[in-house]
């Protein structure tokens, strides 16, 4: 049976609970509308933690586009089930006046969080303000639960630098980062699928097959530069009938906004594309480290 609190103040008080008998606590931040992706940052929580909570907030400052934050999908309910079945013990929301009471509401009397050097380029400059939104958002969870270990999801790889460069501030929580999951065809499971067109569900696997267009060319032709990196993803998604935003390369060890100019011994591939009205990321470990 799963603990469900609407506020942060009583997720503040079950956590500061757990803590004070000398239990660990694990930490899953979502924005709902779960799928597999995100039970499988559960169970590798329910592996490592003695108690394991999660949240659904669907935070509007990490959205720039107004209306792609109120389309996103919800379904709380259908979220806590989910949870239950894997074994979570708490989960919680709230409002975002009840997250920031000292801005009554009101995004403008937010302070925003400082995201840090990871947030420059790809995601950063297609998404203004997004990753402020997330660090900001995140700072908080953290200050509610203030958890052992938190969890996150490779599939949003230059978040995860986000966050990790936040939790190193804090000195803590320890924030593992699980595998992207993903169906047969090799779409990763994002909550926005559900929004996708059957047309469009039939063209977004042209995102992974161009990740592995560039592995295979690392990997099978010894390719190292970042440009050419990019030409194999881009020849494949030019015939997808999807938007490409971006299909670049950088390497993972150490970030920077424009593609290195330099061959690599690290790489990363990352994707942000449209397919229809969908805004679709997925990235892909190119090295030997993938």
């Amino acid at each position: 049976m799963i603990e469900r609190l609407e506020h942060p103040g009583a997720a503040r008080r079950y956590c500061a609970a757990v803590r004070a008998r000398g239990a660990s606590l694990g930490f899953v931040p979502t924005m709902g509308a779960l799928h597999d992706g995100h039970l499988s940052l559960v169970r590798l929580a329910k592996n490592s933690c003695d108690v394991v909570c999660a949240s659904v907030f669907v935070n509007p400052l990490q959205f720039n586009d107004p209306r792609d934050y109120e389309r996103y999908p919800r379904d709380l309910d259908g979220d806590a089930r989910m949870l239950a079945s894997e074994g979570a013990d708490m989960l919680f929301s709230g409002t975002l006046a009840q997250f920031f009471p000292e801005s009554g509401g009101d995004r403008s009397r937010i302070a925003p969080v400082d995201p840090g050097p990871a947030a420059l380029g790809l995601e950063g400059a297609f998404r203004p303000g997004h990753f402020a939104g997330v660090a900001t958002i995140v700072q908080r969870l953290f200050d509610v639960v203030e958890p052992d270990r938190a969890y996150f999801g490779e599939k949003d790889f230059q978040q995860t630098l986000v966050v990790r460069h936040l939790a190193r501030s804090r000195s803590k929580p320890a924030v593992v980062v699980g595998p992207t999951t993903r169906a047969p065809d090799g779409l990763a499971l994002s909550s926005r699928n559900a929004l996708l067109t059957p047309g469009d569900r039939e063209r977004a696997p042209a995102i992974f097959r161009a990740l592995t267009a560039a592995r295979q060319a690392w990997r099978e032709r010894g390719v190292r530069a970042p440009a050419e990196l990019s030409r194999a993803m881009a020849d494949v998604l030019s015939a997808s009938g999807l938007a490409t935003e971006y299909a670049e390369v950088r390497d993972p060890e150490r970030w920077t906004e424009d593609p290195p100019q330099h061959a690599l011994s690290h790489a990363r591939a990352l994707i942000a594309a449209r397919a229809g009205t969908v805004r679709l990321i997925d990235n892909l470990r190119l090295d030997e480290g993938s």
